[in-house]
Formats: C-alpha cells, sequence, structure tokens
C-alpha cells in the first residue's frame, strides 16, 4: 500500500497518524513544500517568548484532539489555560466584559434595553421552516436582534474566522446553532433543553508546552511517515494503477492521494485531472490576517483575562488582541507579559498586507485606544497571511457537497483540509479521523 498525502498542516500529520493506526506496513510519503511542518499552526520562539503564527490551542469539549493527543504520546506536553482565559472583553465604545450570567448581561453596557428586551424575545420568534442557505447576519438578526447581531455575533465571528456577519453561512460555519433552531424551534429552547441533557462543562482551552509546534513536531514522528520538507508536488496524474505524483526530484506512483493543502493548492494539482473540480475549490476564498506579537519585559497592566475582540461599529484598525501570557504561563518568560493583536479580516482586508512598520503602528494605536496601553514593546514578533482562513460564504454547504460528490468518479483520491468542514483544531482533527477511515473502508472493499 503506497499513500500520498500532500500538505503537513495538522490535517496531513492527523491523517498520516490514523492511517498508521491501520496500516502499519503502509508506505506513507508526506510532501510538504514549506521548511517547517504545521501551516498555520506555528510556534515561533523570539528571546524567551513564545508567539503563535496562528491558532494556540483548542477547547476540550470535543474527544478527537485529546484522543489524538493520547494515541500519539503527547498527553505529557498538554497543558491547560489558567483560569484568567475565562474572562474574556468586547470593545465597542469602550472595554466591557463578556457577561458571563443573566446578571452580567442585564447589566452590560454593550446592548441597550430595547436590544436586550429583543434578546429575550427570542424565546418567542417562530422557527425558520425553510432549509436555503443563511447569512450569519440574517439570522442573527432574525432570531436574537439586529444589537446582539451586531455586537456579539459581529466580535465572535472576526475571532473564530476574522469575517463578518454578512459575509458568512450560518450553516456552514456554525452548524451546531441552526441545528438547535431546526430541533427545539430557538436557540434558548435548544440550550435548555441540552442544559438538561449534557449538564457537562463547556470545555477548556487546551495548548501545549511552549506551543502547538511541539505538538506538531511530536506528531509528525509518531506518523512514521517519510516526511519530505521543502519539496513541492509539481503534477498530479491519474492511471489505470492509481495516481502520479511528480515533483522536482521524481515521480512516483501512489494508491491513494489525500490532498490536504489549501483548497487554492488542490485546485491547481486538478486543474488537468478535474478542471470542473478546480474551478470550484478556486471559489472558496480565504481571508488575509497578519498577527502582530509584542514581549514586554516590564508592563503596568495586568492583563486579567483571555483578550478582547473589537465591533465593526468600534472603527478600529485592529480586530482584537490575546493577552498570551496570562492564559498560558509559559507564553512569557519570568514576569515578563507578551499579547498578540489580529489586524486584516473580511473587516479590514486592505490593512492584513500593509508594511511591517505600519503593521507594528496600527497594533500600538489599537491597544493604547482599547486597553490604554503605550509603553514600547521590547520584542515583536510579525506573521502576515495573504491567504489566512477559509471564509464560509453563502452556497459554501452546497459547493463542498457537490466537490465530494465529484471527488466519487476519482477512486483513491481524497481532500482534507481547513477549507471545507471547519477551521478550529478540533474540527481539523475530527475530519482527518473520518478521512482516515473512509480510505480504509473504500479499500477493504
Amino acid at each position: 500500500m503506497k499513500i500520498a498525502i500532500v500538505g503537513g498542516g495538522i490535517s496531513g500529520l492527523a491523517t498520516a497518524f490514523y492511517l498508521r493506526q491501520s496500516w502499519p506496513d503502509a508506505q506513507i510519503d508526506l510532501f510538504e513544500k514549506e521548511l517547517t511542518l504545521g501551516g498555520k499552526m506555528l510556534t515561533k520562539e523570539v528571546e524567551g517568548f513564545f508567539f503563535e503564527a496562528g491558532s494556540n490551542g483548542f477547547l476540550s469539549n470535543k474527544p478527537d484532539t485529546l484522543e489524538l493527543v493520547k494515541l500519539s504520546g503527547c498527553e505529557d506536553i498538554l497543558i491547560r489555560s489558567n483560569d484568567a482565559a475565562r474572562k474574556r472583553f468586547i470593545y465597542k465604545e469602550s472595554l466591557c466584559p463578556l457577561p458571563e450570567s443573566p446578571k452580567a448581561f442585564l447589566q452590560t453596557p454593550l446592548l441597550s434595553l430595547a436590544g436586550k428586551l429583543r434578546v429575550a424575545g427570542e424565546f418567542f420568534v417562530p422557527a425558520r421552516k425553510e432549509d436555503a442557505d443563511e447569512t450569519l447576519q440574517s439570522f442573527g438578526y432574525r432570531r436574537v436582534g439586529k444589537e446582539m447581531t451586531d455586537v456579539f455575533l459581529d466580535a465572535m465571528v472576526a475571532g473564530i474566522f476574522a469575517s463578518i456577519p454578512n459575509n458568512i453561512s450560518v450553516n456552514a460555519a456554525f452548524p451546531a446553532v441552526v441545528k438547535l433552531e431546526k430541533e427545539y424551534g430557538g436557540l434558548f429552547k435548544g440550550m435548555l433543553a441540552k442544559k438538561k441533557k449534557e449538564a457537562g462543562p463547556g470545555g477548556v482551552l487546551m495548548s501545549f508546552t511552549k506551543g502547538v509546534s511541539t505538538f506538531i513536531d511530536r506528531l509528525a514522528k509518531a506518523t512514521r511517515a517519510n516526511i519530505k520538507m521543502g519539496t513541492a508536488v509539481v503534477k498530479l496524474e491519474k492511471c489505470e494503477q492509481g495516481y502520479v505524483i511528480s515533483t522536482d526530484e521524481k515521480t512516483e506512483l501512489y494508491n491513494v492521494v489525500v490532498l490536504a493543502s489549501s483548497a487554492y493548492e488542490s485546485a491547481e494539482l486538478l486543474s488537468i485531472l478535474d478542471a470542473s473540480m478546480a474551478n470550484r475549490l478556486n471559489t472558496i476564498a480565504y481571508s488575509p490576517i497578519s498577527i502582530v506579537g509584542f514581549g514586554y519585559n516590564t508592563l503596568a497592566h495586568d492583563l486579567d483575562g483571555f483578550g478582547l475582540l473589537t465591533t465593526t461599529s468600534a472603527h478600529k484598525e485592529i480586530l482584537g488582541v490575546l493577552w498570551d501570557s496570562s492564559i498560558f504561563n509559559d507564553r512569557a518568560p519570568n514576569d515578563k507579559k507578551s499579547v498578540r493583536v489580529m489586524i486584516g479580516g473580511q473587516r479590514n482586508a486592505n490593512l492584513a498586507l500593509k508594511s511591517k512598520e505600519e503593521l507594528i503602528a496600527m497594533a500600538e494605536k489599537g491597544i493604547k485606544e482599547t486597553m490604554g496601553i503605550d509603553a514600547t514593546p521590547d520584542v515583536v514578533f510579525i506573521q502576515q497571511w495573504e491567504k489566512g482562513i477559509p471564509n464560509y460564504a453563502l452556497g459554501h454547504g452546497d459547493k463542498v457537497k457537490g466537490l465530494f460528490e465529484n471527488l466519487k468518479v476519482h477512486k483513491g483520491l481524497y481532500l482534507n483540509s481547513n477549507a471545507y468542514f471547519g477551521v478550529g483544531l478540533n474540527d481539523c482533527v475530527s475530519n482527518s479521523k473520518k478521512c482516515a477511515q473512509k480510505i480504509v473502508e473504500d479499500l477493504s472493499h
């Protein structure tokens, strides 16, 4: 059995790991064009500070990632976030805590009295009967009102997808929310019913000692795959025996090929093999985003919390600030502190790719205006992603359904990345497990 996996991000590595569990003796070749593994799951150390270039962890309320950590022998590097990480803030006209209780919600200045009453009225809003795709903005306005949507949902979607409510499909991006309305008739009704059933915690933010790259490196070894870094796949061809993969160095035949690369990179490889699939893949847009990390040797601000997200109505150049050293103790040395500032996304796409000097100036201005910090950072980290996070726009679900229907005519070829069914670490691991299971199932028939 010869398997090729194109892409060494978490999706490619997790797929390789699960396939290895089923086929201990298979030849698994993993191709990664960059000289580092992990894709956007990447940690950079700068003078003792550890900055994430992308995601900083996962929530423990889904079993698959915790299972992968255990199976790959990585439990010893697993760390949980500090209690401070539960405190989150939204900046609208000033910095306000995200309400964590009904009493706090009633007292928050983030919504007017009318806005709060409209949210309470969601209990009486009838469920939508049609199944047509809907934007998060349309869904929010209909169920919880304009104010709640423009403040809370706006900030939330900026934090998860770097997107905006009127440019993302609620069905594709937040299927669990749509399911609550469909099954229980409303969000509050659904949450109350689920609370009675589950009565468990909502999950704790978890990460790894010295950042996510520690896990990526350990997982890569656990796959026992032939990992070819700095090796780009330049051509993918179909033949009677399977698929031929070409790099600049050699050409080789494989029984199975998994494209665990971004949608646009997969499109390029499929352009000759299946132009229709390639065209569909190229319509999946990506939000540009930049991360600016600051390390402070001394900082008066207590950074007591997870961080903040801004709303569109706040008219700030930054999307939010993560208070890294308060979330995980090992992100800054000794008593030093660190933050990461997010810039760009769908809201301010033109800002993400500005010069490094401009990004630093925007980040400094942003934390001064939202947090009152005007201290000069001692350490700076910058990561720019021209194509950062896939944006699940209206019609995304049908697009992906069509893609996977198309895929059925190409036996032995699979797609698996964060461009299809969820962008978070938990989604990527869960989808990789399913992908590996499908490959095993298909080849055992």
